[in-house]
C-alpha cells in the first residue's frame, strides 16, 4: 500500500481521517467515528446514465440489480442478502445520473467478514437469472408511465428538456426496450469499464479502526483492476432563449418543474451557490415556502434543489399545483429569482445561512454514511475538501456574490419549464406567455 496524498490526524481543530492508495491504484478514505455504534463501509463509482449511450442507456442502473444477484461462492441474491444479514447489516445500493454506491452499514464487530463478502460481490459477480431480473425493473421502469406507456415523471422530462442532445437528460433506468436487449456479455464490459479502482473510491466511516480498515481494504479490495478514469464530454449551452414544454396527463395536480442552468461542482460560484440554496429553501422561514405558500397560500408544499455534475448544473424549483395556478407560481418563482438578482439576501438571511450550513457540516459527525459520501464523493470528482473547509468557504460568501450568481441564473437563455398535468381554459396559453415573457435581469 502506498499513500499517495496524506496520513491527516487531528490537527488545527479538524477531525481526523486518512487517505491511502492501494497498490492497485484504488483511493480509500477512512473516517473514524468512535462514538457511533455502527461501522459503515461504501464504493462510490463514476456509473450512471450519463456515461451511457442511447443503446446502452440504463445499463448501469441494471448492472446495479445484477451484482447483488449471486458469485461463485453464493450462489444466488438471496445467500448474499442473507450472509450480509446475517452479520447484523444489508446491502444498499443506488444509481445516480453520474456516480453509483455500494454500501453495507453493520455493527462494528462484523466489519472484517463483511468486507471480505463486499468485495466478492463486487469483483465476481455471475450475473445469474438475468432474465428474471429483467421482469423487476420494467417493473420498475412502469413506475413513470402513465396507462399509455408515456414518460410522465416530471424529473425525468425535466431533464430531457434541458438536455436534449446529452446524456445528461437521460433516464436512469433506460426503457423495457433497452432493457431487454442488455446480456452478459454488456453487463461484463460495463462492469469492466466502470468498477475499475481508476473510476472509484473505498470510504469507511462510523465505529472503525483506521488501521484495520487499511488492512481490509487491501486484503478485501486490493484484487479489483486498475482500469482507466471514466470520462464523457461535457453538455454545450447551445440555449439561445426560455423553453417550456407541457405534457397532458390525468392527475389531481400539475407536476411542475422551473429550471435554471446553474455552475458545476468544480465552478468558482460553488460556495455561492450553496449559500444561494439555503437563501430560497432552507426551511420554512425560507424565501421560497415562505412567499408561495405562507404568505399567498398558492400550494401546499414547494421546494428547491441543486443538481451539480463536475462540469454543469441545475438550480430546480419543483411543486404540485392546482392546474389552473401553474403560470401563477410560476411567474412568483421567477420573480423571486430575479429580486435576488437585483437585491441580493437580507444581512440576517445570511447569518441564518452560515450558521445552519455550519451546523449541518457538525451533524455529519453523526452519519456514518452522510461523512463517507462527502469524502468520497469529493476523491471521485477531484474536488476534496474538509468539511471545515467547506463552512469556511461558505462563510466567506458575501450577500454580493449571492446577488451576482443570482442574476446570473436568472436569466432566458438557462430557464427551462415543464409542467406534467391538465392546463385547460387557456392555462397552457397562460403559462407560455409567462415563460417567454421572462427577461430576466
Amino acid at each position: 500500500m502506498r499513500d499517495v496524498t496524506r496520513d491527516r490526524r487531528e490537527q488545527s481543530g479538524e477531525r481526523p481521517f486518512r487517505i491511502k492508495t492501494l497498490s492497485n491504484g484504488l483511493r480509500v478514505v477512512v473516517a473514524p467515528q468512535p462514538q457511533l455504534h455502527r461501522a459503515h463501509v461504501a464504493l462510490y463509482v463514476r456509473v450512471g446514465s450519463r456515461f451511457e449511450t442511447v443503446q446502452t442507456n440504463g445499463l448501469s442502473h441494471f448492472l446495479e440489480h445484477m451484482l447483488y444477484r449471486g458469485t461463485p461462492r453464493l450462489k444466488t441474491a438471496h445467500e448474499v442478502n442473507h450472509a450480509f444479514e446475517s452479520l447484523g447489516g444489508y446491502l444498499y445500493a443506488a444509481t445516480q445520473t453520474d456516480f453509483g454506491v455500494f454500501s453495507v452499514t453493520l455493527p462494528p464487530e462484523s466489519l472484517g467478514e463483511a468486507s471480505q463478502l463486499f468485495g466478492e460481490v463486487l469483483a465476481e459477480p455471475t450475473f445469474a437469472d438475468i432474465e428474471l431480473e429483467k421482469e423487476i425493473v420494467c417493473e420498475e421502469i412502469l413506475e413513470d408511465l402513465d396507462d399509455e406507456g408515456r414518460q410522465v415523471d416530471a424529473d425525468n422530462l425535466s431533464r430531457q428538456l434541458i438536455y436534449p442532445t446529452h446524456p445528461l437528460g437521460f433516464t436512469i433506468t433506460g426503457d423495457e426496450e433497452r432493457v431487454r436487449s442488455f446480456d452478459h456479455t454488456m453487463l461484463r464490459a460495463h462492469h469492466a469499464r466502470h468498477y475499475a479502482t481508476a473510476s472509484s473510491v473505498l470510504a469507511f466511516s462510523g465505529n472503525i479502526d483506521p488501521d484495520q480498515a487499511l488492512e481490509l481494504a487491501e486484503k478485501c479490495f486490493g484484487h479489483l483492476l486498475p482500469g482507466d478514469v471514466v470520462h464523457t464530454d461535457a453538455p454545450l449551452h447551445e440555449q439561445a432563449k426560455a423553453r417550456i414544454q407541457i405534457v397532458e396527463n390525468v392527475s389531481s395536480q400539475t407536476e411542475l418543474r422551473v429550471c435554471f442552468r446553474a455552475v458545476s461542482e468544480r465552478s468558482t460560484h460553488r460556495a455561492a451557490m450553496d449559500m444561494l440554496m439555503r437563501i430560497l429553501d432552507d426551511g420554512m422561514s425560507t424565501r421560497l415556502y415562505h412567499r408561495i405558500c405562507d404568505s399567498k397560500g398558492l400550494c401546499y408544499d414547494v421546494s428547491a434543489a441543486f443538481d451539480g455534475y463536475e462540469d454543469d448544473g441545475v438550480l430546480d424549483f419543483a411543486a404540485g399545483v392546482q392546474h389552473a395556478r401553474s403560470s401563477v407560481i410560476t411567474k412568483e418563482i421567477l420573480e423571486l429569482l430575479r429580486d435576488l438578482g437585483k437585491l441580493g439576501p437580507s444581512d440576517t438571511e445570511l447569518a441564518k445561512a452560515r450558521h445552519r450550513n455550519a451546523w449541518e457540516m457538525r451533524s455529519m459527525l453523526d452519519s456514518p454514511e452522510d461523512l463517507a459520501g462527502f469524502y468520497a464523493g469529493g476523491l471521485l470528482f477531484d474536488r476534496f475538501e474538509t468539511p471545515e473547509a467547506r463552512v469556511a468557504s461558505n462563510r466567506a460568501v458575501t450577500s454580493e456574490e449571492i446577488r451576482d450568481l443570482a442574476a446570473m441564473l436568472a436569466q432566458p437563455e438557462r430557464l427551462n419549464v415543464l409542467a406534467v398535468g391538465l392546463l385547460e381554459d387557456g392555462e397552457d396559453e397562460r403559462l407560455e406567455d409567462v415563460v417567454h415573457g421572462f427577461t430576466g435581469v
